[in-house]
């Protein structure tokens, strides 16, 4: 996959590996949850508001987030890569 770079207030998000059942019981791909936790690996610039004013995107890259279920558009399902837009990001994790 060629480089991605994301524009506005959009981030690029890999999402963290899938846990694995405590219970060894072992459940197809197709019916796991996907995890909504993951790394930002890209920022884009930011952009300017309705006033005219640019405004600068408030994650940087390396920051551990959690997003929402329903935002964003999977772009490379091999390295379980998402593009949101800052606003649908929940919450900085601390590691």
């Amino acid at each position: 996959m060629s480089h991605v770079k994301p524009l506005g207030h959009r981030v690029i998000i890999k999402r963290s590996e899938s846990r694995k059942s405590t219970g060894g019981i072992l459940l197809p791909d197709s019916s796991q949850e996907k995890p909504k936790i993951g790394d930002v690996i890209a920022v884009g610039p930011g952009e300017y508001n309705k006033q005219g004013v640019f405004e600068k995107p408030e994650l940087k890259v390396g920051d551990r987030v959690l997003f929402s279920s329903y935002g964003g558009c999977e772009i490379n399902s091999e390295q379980d890569l998402i593009v949101l837009h800052e606003r649908d990001v929940l919450a900085v994790l601390e590691r």
